[in-house]
């Protein structure tokens, strides 16, 4: 009687060889790719790290904390104390929102301004550059990848290098001095970094999806709304809080194309510095006015920026 002899086991990859731990079954063996970010996730969940994250985070809270507590102080308590006396010494007073938002200040007007122009110079940059995105991502045409990094390299062009002839066409074209020149412009500057992310973003969504919505007839249209769409979610997040944060914070553009009763608030609280040196009450309840609708947008939606951010940044 012979005996055969078993069957030689099948060469696998080392990179997807399977080992046993603890008992548990087969485990596969972590990619060079996977166990660096393990790696870094160790090093950066340590009790080093932490300690070192919280002191870093508590050095950058001083100095806000520090105005945050000037803009309720009076002014006679400013001039003659630092802000780190009310501890021993409260005394807190409106006095300083009250001059802001209704008397020598009137930041409410600006506020507003600001606002109007905010909203506009987020939509629509997220609206052409998903169209953009998509074509680059899932259409193929003559030049698209030339295209692309003609569109990419945009984001190193200076915003102060546009400025002049930007405004030759805004007078040409009538619309200097309104909330157009506004909006065009932070959509302009905008764009580069809204395509360069959505793209990114698409490109990660898995091929067999876009296939199989082809398959069951659905044109590039139903493939956009109804397959690409709802998974943007975090990408379209995260631009819109960028942009957000950058127009709300924008001197630049809103001092050289906004009209005097256009402007937002970021140019008033210039002019407040320039006009009120010395009137710092009122300078710290003016940044605080300014400072908390981008706040309340950041922190509130902080998980989507940085899950969008990181897109197309690992590849596995």
């Amino acid at each position: 009687m012979t005996q055969s002899n078993p069957p030689a086991a099948a060469a696998v990859p080392s990179s997807l060889t399977e080992t046993r731990q603890g008992g548990h079954g087969p485990t596969r063996k972590l990619t060079r790719a996977e166990q660096r970010a393990v790696d870094a996730r160790n090093r950066l969940s340590s009790p080093a790290a932490s300690i070192i994250a919280i002191v870093i985070a508590i050095l950058w809270t001083i100095p806000t904390a520090g105005l945050l507590i000037t803009s309720f102080r009076p002014a006679s308590d400013i001039r003659r104390t630092g802000w780190w006396t009310v501890f021993t010494n409260p005394d807190f007073s409106l006095a300083n929102y009250e001059a802001v938002l209704t008397g020598s200040g009137d930041l409410v007007q600006p506020f507003i301004n600001t606002i109007v122009i905010t909203l506009p110079s987020v939509i629509i940059p997220i609206i052409l550059a998903l169209l953009a995105a998509y074509a680059f991502a899932w259409i193929d045409f003559k030049g698209r990848d030339w295209l692309f990094v003609a569109v990419f390299a945009l984001q190193i062009v200076p915003i102060q290098v546009t400025l002049i002839p930007l405004l030759t066409q805004y007078v040409q074209f009538g619309l200097v001095g309104t909330y157009w020149t506004v909006w065009l412009s932070h959509t302009i500057f905008g764009l580069p970094l809204a395509i360069f992310l959505l793209h990114n973003f698409m490109r990660e969504i898995p091929r067999s999806l876009i296939e199989a919505a082809r398959v069951d007839g659905a044109g590039h249209v139903r493939v956009f709304f109804q397959v690409l769409m709802p998974l943007l979610v975090p990408a379209i997040a995260s631009f819109g809080i960028f942009q957000f944060l950058w127009v709300w914070n924008d001197l630049l553009v809103g001092l050289t194309f906004a009209g005097p009763q256009y402007r937002p608030i970021t140019v008033m609280i210039a002019e407040m510095v320039g006009s009120r040196g010395q009137a710092w009450h009122v300078l710290s309840a003016g940044a605080f006015v300014a400072m908390i609708v981008p706040l309340i947008v950041f922190l509130s939606l902080q998980r989507y920026f940085v899950r969008g951010m990181l897109a197309g940044g690992v590849k596995g």
